[in-house]
């Protein structure tokens, strides 16, 4: 099992302790705009996201219409985006697009 998460095809970015990345769909769902692993940052009060899934490519944060807190505490906090991981000097914020 692992952190990863999707930006479903509904824009919903969801948050889960899998082993796939396909393991975070929901009944009828057969594809997503990618997806990675996530990690928390106490220090920062951020959840990192970095990499990208094997099955569907990386993420297009463009998508996120709707975040899944639940997971991950269900309380919102800062996203960020480490494109060069495990190097977390250059991280990029993301945005849910209502």
């Amino acid at each position: 099992m692992a952190q990863k998460f999707i930006i479903s095809e509904d824009g919903i970015l969801k948050f889960g302790n899998v082993r796939l990345h396909r393991d975070l769909f929901i009944w009828g769902e057969d594809t997503c705009y990618g997806g990675g692993f996530w990690k928390i940052d106490h220090s920062r009060n951020a959840i990192i996201l970095y990499g990208e899934s094997y099955d569907f490519g990386g993420p297009d944060f463009t998508r996120i219409k709707q975040i899944k807190w639940t997971v991950v505490g269900g309380k919102p906090c800062s996203l960020l985006y480490a494109p060069h991981y495990p190097n977390l000097d250059t991280l990029e914020p993301v945005f849910a697009n209502p």
